[in-house]
């Protein structure tokens, strides 16, 4: 009995140790960055910005497109990339599971009975047999408990803890920024379909027109008022905008593709569907997200950045504990006996306590090692935490400065289309009347269709600009702090 008193007595001793143990390594220090404390392009999108602060949760909602919306969340649910994101939460969190029971005692039970016949033929039952009563039949019970734990005395442990737990952060916010980037390339991938169908009918317009100016040309051929050349000038500009239409059907195709994998289905799942025309959505009114610094808090990608620098730091602390020794408590009761009538008495009780240690004396050359590639690590976490934190405000500077130039682009093509349709009008009045020749109409209607085009494009190139503005903002995510 005084053994298990001294046991749970070193076993409180340690344990009173481990309270007041120090932590090795250094404690984690948010790196400096000097942010402004606006977006440089903020002053542009004035115009643009929402009256109230824009819900970044759901920002897809602000393009009032019912389809759209059920894309985004289809892809929300079904995307593989996703699931495999999630999948790797799950394994990061047992990670940090594991990490916390290391710092828990460990016990296991043990239980065994055993019945055995001694052969009388081999060399040990020759001898023994030649003992008197001997008895070649044999039993033999075990019951015992035991107990060990490795005594965290200075640190090492939780600092293993702690970077685990940065990890599954780390992961968890990966997670939220696969989320983030399958809903703005679903929202793109959805504009870019819009805008080849636009593009497509907008062209076969123009086909149209360019049919009636070459069967007006042809009648006036079969006249003779007018000589070959002209007829097959009218001809051949029809044969270069027909020439545009399989460019943009393969697009179109491709695009409704690369739609069909977001959302987890066969290529061609969703082609009927989004076969009827749509216009392209109007980019809506976006939000700041109070500046630069906001970044810090809901860019899921600078979250992973610095968790991983968290969890690079406390690997530093993991190493350094090599340095010192390692304390263990090791204790066990039970019962072994031949007799299975005793196996509870007192006579075949068995008791025993051990106090371990681990001291890598000689072997401080490997721990440097470890220790400074630790460190080697660290630094590269910080340089990596600070760059993710400029291309984040570059990001969001770049798409706010498309928005607002492709926005003032497709005004000037708009005022410019107008104007060209006019001219466009008086120029094949004019080639009717025999005022000007067919060559100036195709010239008019070669702007008028480059210019009809731009605009689509400069509308589309907006309203994308606004997708990458809620991304780079950092759309709306919700980290899982259960660990």
């Amino acid at each position: 009995m005084s053994l298990k008193v001294n046991i749970i007595n070193v076993g409180t001793l340690a344990a009173l140790t481990l309270l007041n143990g120090c932590m090795i390594g250094p404690n984690y220090q948010k790196p400096d960055m000097l942010l402004p404390s606006t977006f440089h392009n903020a002053v542009e999108v004035q115009h643009r910005l929402a009256s109230e602060k824009s819900d970044l949760s759901t920002w897809w909602m602000s393009f009032n497109d019912p389809l759209l919306n059920r894309y985004i969340e289809t892809a929300l649910t079904n995307n593989l990339d996703l699931e495999q994101a999630t999948a790797r939460v799950s394994q990061v969190r047992a990670e940090v599971q594991g990490a916390k029971a290391a710092l828990l005692p460990s016990g296991q039970l043990n239980g065994q009975a055993t019945s055995n016949r001694q052969s009388l033929e081999d060399p040990l039952g020759r001898l023994l047999n030649a003992t008197p009563n001997y008895d070649r039949n044999g039993e033999l019970y075990d019951i015992n408990a035991s107990a060990s734990w490795d005594l965290d005395i200075f640190g090492g442990l939780r600092k293993n803890q702690e970077s685990a737990k940065a990890e599954y952060a780390a992961a968890d916010a990966y997670k939220s920024a696969v989320q983030l980037a399958i809903a703005a390339e679903t929202a793109d991938t959805y504009v870019l379909i819009r805008t080849f169908q636009t593009r497509i009918t907008l062209t076969k317009k123009r086909i149209e027109t360019q049919q009636k100016l070459v069967n007006l040309v042809k009648l006036q051929f079969s006249r003779g008022l007018i000589p070959e050349l002209q007829l097959n000038q009218a001809q051949g500009a029809l044969f270069e905008i027909s020439a545009a239409i399989p460019v943009l059907e393969n697009g179109l195709e491709v695009s409704m593709n690369a739609l069909d994998i977001l959302l987890a289905s066969p290529p061609g799942t969703h082609s009927a569907e989004l076969s009827q025309e749509i216009a392209i959505p109007n980019a809506p009114a976006i939000t700041s997200a109070d500046g630069p610094a906001e970044l810090l808090r809901r860019r899921p990608d600078i979250i992973v950045a610095e968790n991983k620098l968290i969890a690079a730091n406390a690997r530093i602390g993991v190493e350094m504990a090599e340095y010192y020794p390692k304390f263990s408590l090791f204790g066990l009761i039970g019962t072994s006996t031949t007799q299975s009538s005793n196996i509870f008495s007192n006579a075949a009780e068995r008791a025993m306590g051990v106090i371990g240690l681990r001291w890598r004396l000689f072997d401080f050359g490997r721990v440097d090692a470890a220790v400074a590639a630790a460190k080697g690590r660290n630094n590269e976490a910080i340089a990596s935490y600070r760059l993710s934190v400029l291309r984040a405000t570059a990001d969001v500077e770049n798409a706010f400065s498309t928005l607002v130039k492709r926005e003032a682009q497709e005004t000037n093509l708009a005022q410019g289309e107008a104007a060209y349709e006019k001219a466009r009008g008086s120029a094949f009045t004019a080639y009717k009347n025999g005022a000007l020749s067919l060559i100036e109409v195709l010239d008019a209607d070669e702007r008028l269709l480059r210019t009809q085009d731009a605009r689509v494009q400069a509308k589309s190139d907006a309203t994308r600009a606004a997708i990458s503005s809620f991304k780079a903002l950092g759309g709306g995510w919700s980290a899982d702090k259960s660990s």
